[in-house]
């Protein structure tokens, strides 16, 4: 069994039964320049406090697998170079290396089942990226939600994927998705993707009642959650769609590849909406995690 290293204030948590959330660590290292990134983490954490549950930030460092950062490690990751981006193919290498390394969505899935932590609060999810069918280029998130058990909060699939290959993948691995109080996908920096979503629920409580019945089920996975970002902070999808089609050509002239997609893609965007996109990412990750926070009070309450 892999040792789990709890901060001191998820470890009181979890002797008190206190609802949890799991927050992912690339969102510091990759995806917000510093100290946006370090300012964000503090944000987050405190909307998750604010709501009645226990943030736990999760990440490697050097080689220890961490539920929950102090502020001194939050600081010094969101500062740290050469810090790998994990999922499931290199998390267990990177532990077993002595490595740094940030969870993506399918590490910190895997990581909070380990510790018992049932729901997680992120931005947007990976997924299919657009030419997969000649490059095969598709997230590991989309298989983690068909096998770990944890509801995953999230603003839709990144704009910048193929979002309707994205949506059949997990159709076809089972994945519940499930928009948050609307009836179409939103699609990341806008709360339009112009596509239906599979299934929508409008509270907390029933976002947390699925989750406990596919357990009780004994079916694998678990769910994802799609929130729109609050309509006062979205950017137009019209208006996103020219930036990221501008950093996509971008990307493809300079022969970026498989992880190094993600990172490079957003940062063209934030340099292309002249800082507009990282706003608005900011806003969602506080939005994702102030629902995030209501469901784990909902399934820590139904479990009492």
């Amino acid at each position: 069994m892999t040792d789990l290293h709890y901060s001191p204030e998820v470890a009181e948590a979890k002797a008190a039964g206190k609802p949890i959330v799991a927050l992912e660590s690339t969102i510091i290292t990759h995806g917000m320049p510093y100290p946006q990134n370090v300012e964000t983490a503090r944000q987050v954490e405190d909307d998750i406090r604010a709501e009645g549950a226990v943030p736990a930030t999760i990440a490697v460092i050097e080689g220890r697998l961490h539920i929950g950062l102090t502020s001194d490690q939050l600081d010094a990751l969101a500062q740290a170079t050469d810090v790998l981006k994990l999922s499931r193919a290199d998390f267990a290498v990177a532990l077993a290396t002595g490595r740094t390394g940030a969870t993506t969505v399918a590490a910190t899935m895997i990581a909070a089942h380990l510790a018992g932590i049932h729901v997680f609060a992120t931005g947007g999810i990976g997924g299919v990226h657009k030419g997969a069918e000649l490059s095969f280029d598709i997230s590991a998130d989309l298989q983690e939600l068909a096998l770990t058990p944890v509801t995953v909060v999230a603003a839709g699939p990144k704009a910048i994927l193929d979002i309707p290959k994205t949506l059949e993948v997990l159709e076809t691995n089972g994945v519940p998705v499930i928009a948050y109080g609307q009836d179409e996908i939103p699609a990341f920096w806008s709360r339009s993707s112009g596509l239906s979503a599979p299934l929508r629920l409008d509270s907390a409580a029933e976002i947390a009642a699925g989750q406990l019945a596919r357990t009780a089920m004994g079916l694998a996975g678990g769910q994802l959650i799609a929130n729109p970002i609050p309509a006062a902070d979205e950017i137009p999808a019209d208006v996103m769609a020219k930036a990221i089609d501008q950093a996509n050509g971008e990307a493809e002239a300079q022969g970026v590849k498989g992880k190094a997609v993600t990172p490079f893609l957003l940062d063209r965007i934030f340099h292309i909406t002249e800082g507009r996109s990282l706003v608005a990412n900011i806003a969602l990750v506080r939005n994702n995690a102030r629902l995030a926070a209501a469901i784990a009070k909902e399934i820590t309450a139904r479990q009492a």
